[in-house]
């Protein structure tokens, strides 16, 4: 076969037609419903045909077309109208732009996340992790929070599922061409390529060209190794999202990380943008990225590694996204000295001190690993997790890296994710809202509270629209697959009755990893085809999912939930569609009238599809964990129980053939006799009222909560701030704070083990104590040779237990009351008595520096 050189050539527009380059190139349009109207009415076959994509679109309309729409004054209006809009939007004030009016706003934040997903035209997504990445992108954009993306670009994208003929996963991988997509390559002033290098090991060199999408008003920097000065090997290493392994994944995640943060340095040349004050790091696949800001603090400003560790933590912050440890990505602690030693090593910055950051040298870990998930949380002074229920996983997952401390003390917060509303709600829903409730944005948490004037009557014609265009989806796309695995035309009758618009309707998609349970409601097939055909109540379910290519567990339970769509009797109820993707999601969610998800609990980090279909007026069906453990009320939705009455399914002894039995029958259960009850309990006018009842409870009461806005405004005021807060402190006076905090951790370090509370004395309340009365406590500590300041003591109280445990407890903080000489202080305070029942209290002596962001932070403590 002949070798090509490809190239795209790029359509020229007329002058009149002009704004439509800078309308396909900002991806705004992927929400933005009258810009995607504007170019699908330019040749609507031809938007069909490329799948809504407008770069596609403007490159496969000839040049007469292109004429007859330049010489039509309607057309040509709507053009430079759609262009204003989105100069207005992009200038337009917005919430952050009062924010910032204080000092203590960060003036631009660097959000690293190994994938994004922000519209399926450009498709660097594989799951959760990546389209909550790009909702936070857009989500910023809308709010106008300084953000700038920093990614990789794979050329081969994570890739396109299909299904063989007995209905086992094949994936294939499309190439993408960076020229045919909404991106922009970043060049120097001369016109030059900017040219990304890191060393890796043997004398290599990485060369790395960066591409720029447009989020609205946010960067998206794009990392891409497919560069001719590279070795195969190397321009390999962006072909596919988590594809490979070993030196391929560490090289990958060296690339995001260090190339990042230097991608990001050139950016801020070329545009004069302001250096970011914040670095995110959107699960630990970033990490590296601090140890390159090390480097640069060393070999910049002349800082030792230590005093540049203490800055760079600062304003650091790190979200952990998986409570399943075989989620987190783990290395060969000698690769990693491989690629950080000899002719790779980073300047100014040595092996021993980057291995230490992801060492598992603690309690239950292993000895030669290196865990980026660990590095993320030892190198940011902020952490969380991304829902209640997941954060208090978290804190108990990563506890012994803070030994010493209870749980609920490790620093690792939580933010609950939310969605993008523009992107993920139907425009019928959004019409329907507008013309009831007012030209407020609903989808900007204006309105929700007057859901109940919605007239339920139109309310309930709204959905069945919605379920009739999933159903006819569903019906194109079974058809191609089927053709795909072999079926004929004429084999394909029964398509044509697939699904029922008028049948309740249930979802199911995700990734395919076991705790997700994709095959629960396989249990009992026999009780299952029943709920299918039953002659009064039928039910329907849509399912879609991904296995991870090499996750053979995962292609096998996706084998056997085709198998059981196949059945003959059954398959115009219950159908599995291949290649689950944004586009599919975005008419899925909507159509449904039940979300269903039945995870392991507590393995659902936070789950957002089930937010997306709560937005269109699709209520929850789901075991309690995520979100949904702690936004469900009892009157959004159902909650599947959970057959281990512990709720702690991690550590459950329960066998778990015996736990998935029970957790099926309940599903049944709740189907049967409370959701097809209620869903088919109609009026004389045909219409649910209870149901509908639901449906407006969930719409007021998740409406506002499930927002994507409303998280980055969290982690706007509680992450990022205070991360631009304590990054300035640690910065200022030529980075006195942190060589202060870098001197004084070392001394505590050495101090602690020799501190000791040699006597503590109370008195100051009656033999029989009231609400109200005021307990004096005084600590008599031998310092290990800090000062009186340099320590905080703190009296632990609350209701002491049979055993001598206290709950319920509360910290008050005593203070040095006297120098005893040789190295010794007394510690005195009060504590008001403000509970009945027994009181328990003790005291302990924990570090104390104006650099630290909280008690924990250095992992010391002492204990009377």
């Amino acid at each position: 076969m002949r070798a090509i050189r490809r190239f795209n050539v790029r359509t020229a527009l007329p002058e009149q037609l002009a704004p439509l380059s800078d309308l396909a190139t900002n991806l705004r349009w992927s929400w933005h419903r009258r810009t995607r109207d504007l170019f699908r009415d330019m040749d609507p076959a031809v938007w069909d045909r490329v799948h809504g994509d407008p770069v596609a679109l403007l490159a496969g309309l000839s040049p007469q077309r292109l004429d007859e729409l330049a010489a039509d004054p309607g057309f040509v209006g709507r053009v430079h109208a759609t262009a204003d809009g989105l100069s207005t939007y992009l200038t337009a004030p917005v919430w952050y732009d009062e924010f910032s009016q204080t000092d203590a706003a960060a003036a631009s934040i660097a959000y690293f996340s190994a994938e994004f997903g922000i519209t399926h035209v450009l498709p660097q997504y594989s799951g959760g992790l990546g389209i909550l990445a790009g909702d936070h992108l857009k989500s910023a954009s809308d709010l106008g929070v300084p953000i700038v993306g920093i990614g990789l670009f794979y050329k081969e994208g994570y890739f396109k599922q299909q299904l063989s003929a007995d209905g086992w996963q094949l994936e294939s991988y499309p190439l993408l061409d960076p020229d045919g997509l909404p991106l922009t390559l970043l060049r120097e002033v001369d016109g030059t390529p900017v040219d990304i290098t890191l060393a890796l090991p043997e004398g290599r060199t990485l060369h790395a060209r960066v591409w720029r999408a447009q989020v609205g008003r946010v960067p998206l920097l794009l990392l891409d190794s497919d560069v001719e000065a590279n070795d195969p090997s190397a321009r390999e290493l962006t072909a596919r999202l988590y594809g490979g392994g070993g030196d391929q994944r560490l090289q990958q995640e060296m690339l995001l990380g260090i190339g990042g943060v230097r991608a990001l340095r050139t950016w801020s040349r070329l545009t004069q943008a302001p250096a970011p004050e914040v670095y995110h790091c959107n699960e630990g696949h970033a990490g590296f990225l601090s140890v390159e800001r090390i480097s640069e603090l060393v070999t910049g400003h002349g800082l030792d590694f230590e005093q540049a560790r203490r800055a760079v933590r600062a304003s650091n912050v790190f979200t952990t996204h998986t409570p399943v440890p075989a989620g987190i990505d783990r290395f060969d602690a000698e690769l990693v000295r491989a690629h950080f030693s000899g002719s790779a090593q980073l300047p100014g910055v040595s092996t021993e001190q980057i291995l230490p950051l992801g060492a598992e040298d603690y309690e239950g870990g292993q000895d030669g690993i290196f865990n980026m998930a660990v590095m993320g949380l030892r190198m940011a002074q902020r952490a969380n997790g991304v829902s209640q229920l997941h954060g208090a996983v978290s804190r108990s997952m990563f506890d012994q890296l803070w030994p010493g401390f209870d749980d609920d003390e490790v620093p690792i917060t939580s933010i609950t994710n939310g969605v993008h509303a523009p992107t993920w709600m139907d425009p019928r829903v959004i019409d329907f809202g507008r013309k009831h409730l007012g030209e407020g944005d609903i989808r900007a948490a204006i309105g929700w509270d007057r859901v109940g004037q919605l007239p339920r009557g139109e309310l309930w014609e709204v959905k069945h629209d919605l379920r009739r265009q999933l159903v006819l989806d569903v019906r194109e796309r079974v058809r191609e697959s089927a053709q795909f695995r072999g079926a004929s035309d004429a084999e394909l009758g029964w398509v044509e009755n697939l699904l029922d618009p008028d049948v309740l309707t249930i979802g199911f998609a995700r990734r395919v990893p076991t705790y997700k349970r994709l095959t629960l409601m396989l249990r009992d097939p026999e009780r299952l085809a029943g709920l299918l055909t039953d002659p009064d109540r039928p039910v329907q379910l849509v399912i879609a999912g991904k296995s991870h290519p090499a996750d053979e567990t995962g292609k096998r339970l996706i084998q056997e939930m085709v198998q059981f769509t196949d059945d003959p009797k059954l398959r115009h109820r219950i159908v599995f569609l291949p290649n689950y993707d944004m586009q599919m999601a975005q008419s899925l969610m909507p159509g449904v009238d039940v979300w269903l998800n039945n995870p392991l609990r507590p393995y659902e980090a936070s789950g957002t599809s089930g937010m997306k279909a709560a937005l269109n007026g699709g209520l929850n069906l789901s075991i309690l964990d995520g979100w949904w453990d702690e936004w469900f009320d009892g009157s959004n939705g159902w909650a599947i129980p959970s057959a281990d009455p512990s709720h702690d399914t991690a550590n459950s002894t329960m066998d778990p053939e015996r736990r998935d039995d029970l957790e099926a029958a309940a599903l049944y259960d709740l189907i049967e006799s409370q959701v097809a009850a209620r869903f088919y309990d109609r009026d004389a006018d045909g219409v649910p009222q209870r149901w509908l009842e639901m449906v407006e409870h969930t719409l007021a009461v998740l409406g506002p909560k499930v927002l994507a806005t409303r998280m980055v405004r969290d982690y706007t005021t509680k992450l990022y701030t205070p991360a631009a807060i304590a990054g300035r402190a640690a910065a200022d006076h030529d980075f006195g704070l942190a060589k202060d905090l870098a001197s004084y951790s070392v001394r505590a370090r050495d101090a602690f083990p020799h501190i000791r509370i040699e006597h503590v004395e109370a008195d100051g309340v009656t033999d029989i104590p009231a609400l109200g009365e005021r307990l004096t406590v005084r600590a008599y500590v031998a310092l290990g040779g800090l000062r009186p300041d340099e320590v905080s003591v703190q009296v632990v109280h609350g209701r002491a237990t049979d055993t001598d445990d206290l709950q319920d407890v509360e910290l008050t903080e005593i203070h040095a009351a006297e120098d005893l000489g040789d190295g010794r202080a007394r510690f005195e305070g009060t504590v008001t008595l403000d509970r009945t029942g027994a009181f328990g209290y003790s005291v302990r002596v924990l570090p104390r520096h104006p650099g630290l962001a909280n008690v924990a932070e250095l992992g010391l403590v002492v204990n009377a």
